[in-house]
């Protein structure tokens, strides 16, 4: 079999293998010798390692039978598009390493603007523009350096020398970058990075758990009362918990009280449902903020990495990042007609990555990219319908959004689950995604609630049937199921919910009403 046969036999016959990769840590290195051979190898041999080394240490992202975390989608024509930069190789620093890179992306960045409904102001034929980045990490960090230039210069306007760098230092001190307690982990990262503090913004169960313009404000004015200075915000359209989107239109009112705050959205994930006219009212006010970041890499069609950046003013990017020593100086770039999108991002070199892009907008269309969303939606409204048909055995624990279900199981025996509403914030930063184990609380049917479904959960990802993740809202551990999966269909999903099902009553049934006979010990399976 030759590569491309291994390939295409790979992902036909995914739905057969394990999902989630069951290997010990440090498996490989007992597989490998202890240094390359001497003699290169036949590429058969090679071939051969692939399958009895490589494949047990894989978790198969592309299997429809994997519905944790987010999806990362890959199809042919985005494998192609990677074949192809390959091939190409450059890296593509500036415009003149080669033109057709630089010019391609700018092209169809501008493509998935339009096509997402995003405002005029972050198309490349204005002030504005879209950059391809690694993740959308990455794009948090690289706006939040350009967000804190941006304040730093204006801060220090007028001022030259040790003055101005005394200036900068007192200013830098008290800076402060915001995120909402369900934003993704990587803005306080990014703070790390950055160099700068980071405060998150409590959200409550009553307000499905966005960042509320009261919310922002109250944050604000405590920031304003400690002499701290809030020069940026991640709002996010669908958060990693639960696919809560932020109230742009409150948190726009209330940015125009802090003109000087850069306010990024991360739409890493749901982003990609912009596509689809009915969610399009999601971008009405986003003309007021700064930036916009969404991964084609998860929901459209597009292996990783493409995360599509999009500023409003471009010269925000470059002014931070623009360092040009005498190797790089041509007389394109000198004569400002042309992009180096080396000024846009931390890294120097990139990569061909529009090609992708471009090739999977061609193959599948406007029409085509509409269809596969509004298929995973209606496939995660069927899974919710199921769901709520077994409210024996399960709570929703938030509005279901961008085919996201989020549910926790409920003890027998009337156990109680009550849910924070009050959204008190908690020390310490997270994503929403569960990683300690248990919260703690002192209501006992949630205590109750939360092992059982902790322990359902590890159960199931235990036997590597389906993959699922967990999380934690507001003291509530919780099963996020979403299948966004280009191979997903019905059958799969049906598949999931009966073994979601079977697992529960087979721990229920085992500890007994209330789940009382539950010791803290619920891994060991």
């Amino acid at each position: 079999m030759n590569s491309d046969e291994f390939l295409i036999d790979y992902y036909d016959t995914i739905q057969d293998r394990r999902v989630v990769s069951n290997v010990a840590p440090g498996y490989l290195r007992k597989l490998l010798p202890p240094g390359p051979p001497h003699e290169g190898e036949k590429w058969e041999d090679i071939q051969k390692d692939i399958e009895s080394k490589i494949m047990p240490g894989l978790t198969h992202w592309q299997s429809p039978n994997f519905m944790a975390f987010f999806p990362a989608s890959a199809t042919y024509p985005s494998m192609l598009g990677e074949l192809y930069s390959a091939a190409f190789t450059a890296p593509a620093f500036n415009w003149l390493c080669s033109p057709a890179v630089t010019e391609l992306e700018t092209t169809v960045l501008d493509w998935m603007a339009r096509l997402m409904n995003l405002p005029a102001c972050f198309l490349s034929d204005g002030e504005g523009g879209g950059v391809i980045q690694g993740s959308a990490s990455e794009a948090i960090v690289t706006v939040m350096v350009a967000a804190r230039e941006r304040y730093l210069d204006m801060a220090c306007e007028g001022r030259q020398g040790e003055e101005r760098e005394m200036k900068k230092a007192d200013v830098r001190g008290r800076m402060v970058a915001l995120g909402s307690e369900q934003s993704h982990s990587s803005t306080a990262k990014a703070a790390i990075i950055a160099g700068v503090r980071y405060m998150s913004i409590p959200c409550r169960m009553d307000d499905d758990l966005a960042l509320t313009g009261a919310g922002l404000q109250k944050v604000l004015d405590e920031c304003k009362q400690q002499g701290l200075i809030p020069f940026y915000l991640t709002t996010t359209l669908g958060t990693t918990a639960t696919c809560a989107t932020d109230r742009f239109e409150e948190i726009k009112e209330v940015a125009k009280d802090w003109p000087d705050m850069w306010i990024h959205v991360d739409a890493a994930y749901a982003g990609g449902a912009l596509v689809c006219e009915e969610y399009q009212h999601l971008t009405e006010h986003l003309e007021a903020f700064d930036s916009f970041d969404m991964n084609m890499h998860k929901w459209l069609l597009t292996n990783f990495d493409a995360s599509c950046l999009y500023i409003k003013r471009r010269r925000n990017l470059t002014d931070a990042l623009s360092i040009t020593p005498s190797y790089l100086r041509n007389d394109f770039s000198d004569s400002g007609l042309v992009t180096d999108y080396r000024d846009w991002q931390i890294p120097l070199g990139r990569r061909f990555r529009s090609l992708k892009i471009w090739f999977v907008l061609r193959t599948y269309g406007v029409e085509g990219l509409k269809a596969h969303i509004r298929n995973h939606i209606c496939l995660g409204e069927r899974f919710h319908s199921w769901v709520l048909g077994r409210q024996d055995l399960f709570r929703v624990v938030n509005p279901p959004a961008f085919a996201l279900t989020v549910l926790t199981v409920v003890p027998r025996a009337g156990g109680k689950m009550e849910v924070d509403a009050g959204g008190a914030s908690r020390p310490g930063v997270s994503d929403g995604l569960a990683k300690d184990g248990v919260p703690k609380t002192e209501d006992q049917g949630l205590v109750a609630a939360n092992r059982i479904t902790k322990e359902v959960y590890e159960l199931i990802n235990s036997r590597g049937e389906i993959f699922l993740t967990s999380g934690v809202v507001n003291s509530v551990y919780t099963i996020r199921i979403v299948s966004a999966n280009p191979k997903a269909d019905e059958q799969h999903l049906r598949k999931a919910f009966d073994i979601l099902v079977a697992t529960a009553e087979e721990v229920l049934d085992r500890l007994g009403e209330g789940g009382r006979t539950l010791t803290n010990d619920v891994g060991g399976h």
